[in-house]
């Protein structure tokens, strides 16, 4: 579990540095954006091994908190269906980034959410739940700094269509396929 919670910690850690230490982002950034950009990069790519590393040690001896019914698979999985197209959705601006004003920390709510639903291991509660808590702190913290935008396309209607087709084409690649053989569930 250590590597777990040490993980998180560096991910998340590092990915709240606009929310709590904006002044210092914009700073560092300011002196080296490509410095910046890498330091980030390296830290963020360092926790999501030790998460990935943390969580599978811990799912080997787990601690069941709560057993979800059955039938919370179906409401996760209907859960998960946009949270791809909301995690695309911002390197492809179109009326959906309009009406949502944060789809990437939206698609996390929900991918989070979904998966509390029915993984109730101390692991699950604490990957997942930190992911929520982290999410719902970097929306409510937009509304007090003013938000980057992605490199991304043009605004357009068309990009609607391939968020929308892409979102589900990994959506299914990712329920048929990628789930079990990434993470054996």
């Amino acid at each position: 579990m250590t590597y777990l919670l040490m993980g998180l910690f560096l991910f998340l850690g590092t990915h709240s540095i606009s929310i709590f230490a904006q002044p210092l982002r914009d700073r560092f950034a300011a002196k080296s954006e490509l410095g910046w950009k890498a330091v980030y990069s390296l830290l963020s790519l360092a926790g999501m091994v030790l998460i990935i590393k943390g969580y599978s040690e811990a799912r080997l001896n787990p601690t069941l908190i709560y057993v979800s019914p059955y039938w919370l698979r179906h409401v996760s999985a209907l859960l998960m269906l946009p949270v791809f197209i909301l995690f695309l959705a911002p390197y492809f601006p179109g009326k959906i980034t309009t009406l949502i004003k944060h789809p990437q920390l939206s698609a996390v709510l929900l991918w989070a959410s979904a998966h509390l639903l029915v993984n109730g291991n101390c692991a699950d509660l604490l990957l997942f739940g930190s992911f929520l808590t982290w999410a719902a702190a970097d929306i409510f913290s937009m509304k007090y700094r003013i938000s980057r935008q992605p490199p991304g396309l043009k605004k357009s209607a068309r990009n609607d269509i391939v968020i929308v087709i892409s979102g589900l084409a990994l959506y299914l690649l990712f329920a048929v396929y990628l789930h079990r053989i990434l993470l054996g569930v």
